[in-house]
């Protein structure tokens, strides 16, 4: 079962997030039919948004983590909210490229030069948008200079996916360390000597390291407390009926010629790959609502 443990140390000062997400990274694959090195990319992401998202306070807070590059790949989106559910998609799911020279894959090169940017929903009247240029396009990078740059929060995050011979997912997770304001310099010098001790986030999922694991390895000598922990996985809240209102906002000249059509219209989500159906009554169905709304707006501007 994937999962987030949450914990602080040092007296309150470093909070910490490690997660396990092998599930939630296979399901991605198999419903994108990802690459090695995509699903490596794309599970990284969404790794990383799980761990941000369970930052978040309201039940309702929605968080959106966009990259964009100039690799094959193109961009990845991946959505997380506070409960631990997650969904992701990549522009090029099959995209590939060689491995790296020291035989990892290549994420930094199949997501190339661009931007990732962070779109934070929690009830307000705008959503919270950042935008930073990527560092490496290694994810974990990428979110660490993200925390740096637009939340003023020193960060480390590690992120990784290992892959099975038969490319499906033998292990993922990874962590998020954030030192507090009022951390002490004894603190930050402790915090970074485990950290440059630590090879690299894969090599702490070959050895097997559960999420406490992982934390007790990062924070270790610095007085943790776990706080809790969160069920995590992939959750897609697509459904027909959302899909059917889609469908409405269509121009009508649009939906008319569909129906002349009289072939059925088949929608496919871009996150979970979940195919939709849709009939020519259904179809009429949207024609009839949407002229009846215009017929509505016309009286009200006579008014």
């Amino acid at each position: 079962m994937d999962y987030i443990v949450k914990a602080t140390a040092a007296k309150g000062q470093i909070r910490a997030f490690a997660a396990t997400s092998k599930d939630m990274v296979e399901y991605a694959r198999n419903a994108h039919g990802t690459s090695p090195v995509v699903t490596a990319a794309l599970g990284r992401l969404m790794t990383g948004a799980a761990m941000m998202g369970s930052m978040m306070k309201g039940e309702k807070d929605l968080l959106t983590v966009r990259i964009t590059g100039d690799g094959p790949v193109g961009g990845l989106t991946v959505t997380a909210d506070s409960m631990g559910n997650v969904k992701g998609m990549a522009n090029v799911p099959d995209a590939i490229l060689p491995a790296r020279a020291d035989g990892k894959l290549d994420v930094g090169g199949i997501i190339g030069h661009g931007f990732l940017q962070v779109i934070k929903d929690q009830g307000m009247k705008e959503p919270y948008t950042s935008q930073v240029e990527l560092q490496t396009g290694e994810v974990g990078d990428d979110l660490t200079y993200y925390f740096a740059s637009s939340e003023q929060v020193p960060s480390a995050v590690g992120l990784g996916v290992l892959m099975n011979k038969e490319n499906t997912v033998r292990r993922a997770g990874g962590f998020i360390v954030q030192l507090m304001p009022f951390a002490s310099e004894e603190t930050i010098s402790a915090l970074e000597k485990n950290v440059s001790g630590i090879k690299s986030v894969t090599s702490l999922l070959d050895e097997g390291l559960s999420p406490e694991d992982i934390i007790s390895r990062v924070l270790e000598g610095l007085e943790i407390q776990f706080n809790g922990v969160v069920s995590t996985g992939f959750s897609c809240d697509c459904s027909r009926d959302r899909f059917l209102r889609g469908m409405c906002a269509l121009p009508k000249g649009e939906i008319v010629q569909i129906i002349e059509e009289k072939k059925p219209i088949e929608v496919k989500c871009r996150f979970c790959g979940k195919n939709y159906v849709y009939d020519v009554e259904e179809l009429k169905e949207i024609a009839i609502a949407r002229h009846r709304e215009e017929l509505k707006r016309q009286k009200q501007e006579k008014k």
